[in-house]
């Protein structure tokens, strides 16, 4: 049995007896027509199961038909990073009611060009994830009301992030009132400035209580906090708590410390941010500060779908999440 043929606007407009650009003009809602015209059009539709072509319509309109999630990394060895799956799912789901898709882009630290994303037709906005200065700066006017920072922002592209200043500050209070005094730091990239959040929070409370500040850099990576794990006990052998960047780097740091004959948390304690899914799953369960993922992309991405019309910028809220780590 041959395939069947897909119902095309010509054979709509063949039926309702006018123009393909008349039935255009009904379909899509953007012009004049006569109370009869539409009626025959809808009806012609109807008739025929007619399913506008999306793609077709974004690019004619000039709308977009994908949300494209930038990720700014050194190498595109970022995009293996758990938090852009999380990224990515979130976007999707928000986009779907949209008709619009979601792809996903490395744009290389170095030299972030955004002008080919601004003048392809195909793209309806832009959500930049670890976002620098030198990226904003690279944000085209052509992208205006079409993209959104999740970290730090400027006064033309809206910022959303986790208040990761204020959940850290919680983590390393808590580490504090445990009783812990030699405390170290995994940090995040130094080209990364959203990540100094973090490490502010570390810093001040380190030096209102008279404590040394460890600082050691990582790179999100559960490789990365393997290796600066081993630097941190070379340096500071004394060191009795860390507190990694994020989860995967925790998961790292709790490795090393196991295979060296470190208990966690009896000799060292241990606590991430993020509460990824292996947070509670790993041994000990992990001590780390929430990070509402989904809920920061979601409305990043909602924001560049509905342009102005949405509030300009967010902080969403992180909470201690105790287990036995620390």
């Amino acid at each position: 049995m041959p395939p069947t043929r897909r119902i095309t606007l010509e054979d709509v407009a063949k039926a309702a007896g006018v123009s393909r650009a008349t039935a255009s003009r009904v379909i899509s809602g953007s012009g004049p027509a006569s109370p009869d015209v539409r009626d025959r059009v809808r009806t012609a539709v109807r008739h025929l199961g007619y399913q506008p072509d999306q793609v077709a319509r974004s690019l004619a309109s000039g709308t977009g038909f994908r949300l494209v999630i930038a990720i700014v990394g050194t190498t595109p060895r970022v995009l293996d990073d758990p938090y852009v799956d999380r990224a990515v799912a979130a976007a999707a789901e928000t986009a779907s009611p949209y008709g619009v898709g979601v792809s996903l882009q490395w744009v290389p630290r170095a030299a972030p060009r955004l002008d080919k994303l601004a003048d392809d037709r195909s793209v309806r906005g832009v959500v930049l994830i670890n976002t620098t200065e030198a990226t904003l700066a690279a944000v085209p006017a052509a992208l205006h009301r079409r993209v959104a920072s999740i970290g730090i922002g400027s006064s033309r592209v809206p910022s959303f992030d986790v208040d990761n200043a204020a959940g850290s500050s919680a983590i390393v209070h808590h580490l504090y009132a445990s009783g812990r005094r030699r405390i170290a730091m995994v940090t995040g990239p130094p080209w990364l400035p959203c990540a100094w959040r973090s490490v502010r929070s570390y810093q001040n409370l380190m030096r209102s209580t008279g404590l040394p500040v460890r600082l050691v850099a990582g790179d999100f990576s559960a490789a990365g906090g393997q290796q600066a794990m081993r630097t941190v006990l070379r340096r500071w052998p004394d060191t009795d708590a860390v507190f990694a960047i994020n989860d995967a780097t925790a998961l790292g740091a709790i490795a090393v410390l196991r295979e060296s004959g470190h208990r966690v948390p009896d000799d060292v304690a241990v606590a991430g941010f993020d509460d990824i899914p292996f947070a509670e799953l790993s041994a000990p369960a992990l001590t780390t500060a929430s990070h509402p993922v989904g809920q920061i992309v979601s409305a990043a991405a909602t924001a560049v779908l509905e342009g102005s019309r949405v509030a300009p910028a967010a902080i969403f809220p992180s909470t201690l999440v105790r287990r036995a780590s620390a």
